[in-house]
């Protein structure tokens, strides 16, 4: 009996070892299939962002594939077109000229062949020297006084000279046309130190930067930029002609001007110089002709190589 018992102890005994063995032996495989690897490595486990992952984004992920792309930007629309178009005119013109137009959003520059010689500017000038003035003045922390911006008026307006030469006696003389050259990146024109200011000689190229300059602010300084602009929109009289003439009549209104014109004994020519600063481009046209065709033939030319220029309307 006894006997009996031992065996059956001895056969729990075994039992028992096989049951804890079976149970190790079931970790160790459940162990190599989570382990990173293995070749009982589990194919279903699931991977980061996948379907099936413990991962709250993972459901987002597989709805947004179904999801309609998003709508892609407007594309930019291109600039307008300049109001000029680059060509080679065949005008019956007398004389040398040349013209100039500068893109002021782009800084692109077209024009003649010999848009880089230079003339005598005549009055045109007169706008860099009221801008100098200006931009000076307020440099100093000097506000000029009502009777100073009057003489000012009279000066871009009427093309006042007797006023002209004393702010330019004022302001250095030739010492501010070495501030223009600098000041407004002028790289084709000359300083005529003791010849007086309307013998300074720019060329059309230059004459466009010259109003691109006006116009970003540089010759007259922010303070008196808007001041500047507006009284060249306001030129009257003998001073009105040209290349704003080209334009419609409420399109002109808004186009800042400053010419020149003179009668150059010496040489038996007369000069004529037109400046005009538009919303979004400068243009400088010089003429030199014959003394006896008088001035009006030279305004008349500057607006008719204006309007030769101008981009066909549809």
């Amino acid at each position: 009996m006894a006997g009996h018992i031992r065996r059956r102890a001895r056969t729990a005994s075994r039992l028992r070892l096989v049951a804890i063995a079976s149970v190790l032996v079931g970790l160790v495989l459940v162990s190599l299939r989570l382990l990173p690897g293995s070749p009982f490595e589990s194919t279903a486990a699931a991977q980061w962002g996948q379907a099936g992952s413990s991962d709250s984004r993972g459901s987002d992920l597989t709805d947004r594939s179904t999801r309609p792309p998003p709508p892609s930007a407007s594309p930019t629309p291109p600039p307008e077109p300049l109001p000029f178009e680059a060509k080679e005119l065949d005008l019956d013109i007398d004389g040398w000229y040349a013209w100039s137009v500068l893109d002021r959003r782009s800084g692109e520059i077209i024009g003649s062949d010999n848009m880089a010689e230079t003339s005598t500017t005549a009055s045109l000038i007169k706008s860099w020297i009221v801008a100098d003035f200006l931009r000076r003045s307020d440099d100093a922390g000097q506000t000029p006084s009502d009777a100073k911006l009057a003489d000012l008026t009279k000066i871009i307006r009427d093309s006042d000279n007797e006023r002209t030469q004393t702010l330019y006696t004022q302001i250095g003389e030739s010492a501010s046309i070495k501030r223009l050259l600098s000041t407004c990146d002028l790289t084709d024109s000359k300083v005529s130190s003791d010849l007086g200011w309307s013998r300074t000689e720019l060329s059309p190229r230059d004459v466009a930067r010259l109003g691109n300059c006006i116009a970003d602010g540089r010759a007259a300084g922010p303070t008196w930029t808007k001041w500047l602009l507006n009284e060249m929109r306001l030129v009257r009289g003998a001073g009105d002609f040209g290349i704003r003439k080209a334009f419609p009549a409420a399109e002109a209104k808004k186009i800042a001007i400053k010419n020149g014109w003179v009668d150059r004994e010496q040489e038996q020519e007369i000069h004529v110089n037109c400046l005009a600063i538009g919303d979004t481009w400068t243009m400088g046209v010089m003429l030199r002709y014959p003394i006896n065709k008088g001035y009006d033939y030279g305004m008349t030319t500057c607006q008719q190589i204006t309007r030769a220029l101008q981009t066909p309307t549809p």
